[in-house]
């Protein structure tokens, strides 16, 4: 087995401000007067899966121990890090609320995984310029060059397997999208303004008949997004076929900034904005800190395509060691000593998405990375840190990027370079 850990993080206990940890931080055996619980910063409310598997606010400073990962079951949580985003879409959390119906269309409350939606309900045969509900006067500037993502919750309410989205924008056109549930999860393009590329689909299960439906794109030309509209399709391509009687509920729309759908933001009247996570521990910590050698161990959901994420570690001024999710979602191990660039890296050679379990062992001449047993690659490379490695960071303006649903269940970090057998051993599912 490893060598004990210096550190060790598996969320679960907390409180405004604080993270604590299940090892206090050590140097030559005696607890350091900064006892390892990591600082809290975020300025806002933010929303996370609680135990029961419902969405639910989580008060400005305290950590989101999230329990997406074991959907909503009983099994433990893992800590949510993101950075700071805004919804677009107005009544968001209650879209009864200056929400409009189409003609051809019924609605009814429902309460989707704690989010107040509609349940909608074609009266007759159309397409989704009738069969859907609708909210107008967003009125918000999209900027050309850069890449949005609308989201919302979709709960299949009957037999009815297939909805979709359609959002306009004026000045580049309307962009829409449709997605079976079925179980093969296909979706289409049911809108494709010339001014938006690179549309990327996705839908998750967050719940029993519930998924939470998302695209991503990116903008050619300026435009001000003014409206959304939501309802049953009859096809994942085609707006213009929705049968009378077709019915799917609908909850929590988003649209934001970046190239990932993250956790909800509730909205009213007016947008608003989840301020960014920082969690770090700085000061008296460099004896818990390999200086030379050690190791990071990360457990981590990395579920969702399309991520540029750094998950950790420590760092002074240029010196860092982390690991991290390239937008190729290529799993990366960096060293930076004294500069921009970086002294070296070991990058995995294909995608990995899903349940991780990394260790990056680092040493002068001989480094590894490991993910999920398997050694991923080794560097040569020598080098030395031109400062004291004094701070670790779990922070999404820094060295860790938590988006979309990508948690931590579990992060350690040993003083010495474990052997490859202990990696393989410390990271084999």
């Amino acid at each position: 087995m490893p060598a004990s850990p210096s550190l060790l993080i598996v969320p679960a206990r907390f409180k405004t401000g604080k993270l604590y940890t299940q090892i206090a931080t050590t140097s030559a055996g005696v607890v350091l007067a900064s006892s390892g619980d990591f600082n809290v910063t975020r300025a806002t409310t933010a929303t996370r899966f609680n135990s029961a598997g419902l969405i639910e606010s989580v008060a400005s400073g305290v950590p989101r121990l999230d329990y997406f990962t074991s959907g909503g079951t009983a099994g433990c949580p893992a800590l949510l890090v993101e950075a700071s985003g805004s919804n677009f879409v107005l009544n968001s959390d209650n879209s009864s609320t200056s929400w409009t119906l189409g003609a051809g269309t019924a609605s009814g409350y429902v309460d989707v995984i704690g989010v107040s939606g509609n349940t909608i309900t074609a009266t007759a045969s159309g397409g989704i310029g009738s069969n859907v509900f609708l909210r107008r006067s967003l009125n918000t500037a999209l900027a050309s060059g850069s890449t949005y993502t609308v989201s919302f919750l979709m709960r299949q309410t009957g037999a009815h397997t297939i909805g979709g989205y359609w959002i306009g924008i004026q000045g580049v056109g309307d962009i829409g999208g449709g997605f079976n549930v079925s179980g093969s999860f296909s979706s289409g393009a049911i809108y494709s303004a010339a001014g938006a590329t690179n549309r990327i689909r996705r839908v998750e299960r967050w719940g029993t008949d519930v998924y939470r439906c998302s695209e991503t794109f990116t903008l050619t030309a300026n435009g001000t997004v003014d409206r959304i509209l939501m309802g049953p399709l009859g096809a994942v391509n085609n707006p213009a076929i929705t049968s009378s009687g077709n019915t799917m509920a609908f909850a929590a729309p988003q649209i934001e900034l970046g190239a990932l759908p993250t956790s909800f933001i509730p909205t009213t009247t007016a947008s608003a904005t989840r301020n960014a996570e920082v969690i770090n521990l700085s000061g008296a910590v460099s004896g818990c800190i390999g200086q030379t050698e050690g190791t990071i161990y990360l457990e981590t959901n990395a579920l969702v395509s399309g991520a540029s994420d750094l998950f950790c570690f420590a760092r002074a001024t240029t010196n860092t060691v982390s690991i991290s999710k390239n937008s190729s979602n290529i799993i990366q191990a960096i060293v930076y000593t004294s500069g921009p660039s970086p002294a070296f890296f070991i990058a995995a050679s294909g995608t990995v998405l899903g349940n991780l379990k990394i260790a990056f062992a680092y040493k002068t001449g001989e480094s590894a990375l490991y993910i999920n047993g398997v050694p991923i690659g080794t560097s040569s490379t020598a080098f030395s840190f031109a400062a004291a490695l004094s701070e670790i960071n779990i922070n999404s303006t820094g060295f860790f990027e938590g988006r979309g649903n990508q948690r931590i269940s579990a992060l350690s970090l040993y003083t010495t370079r474990l052997t490859n057998a202990e990696l393989a051993a410390l990271t084999t599912l």
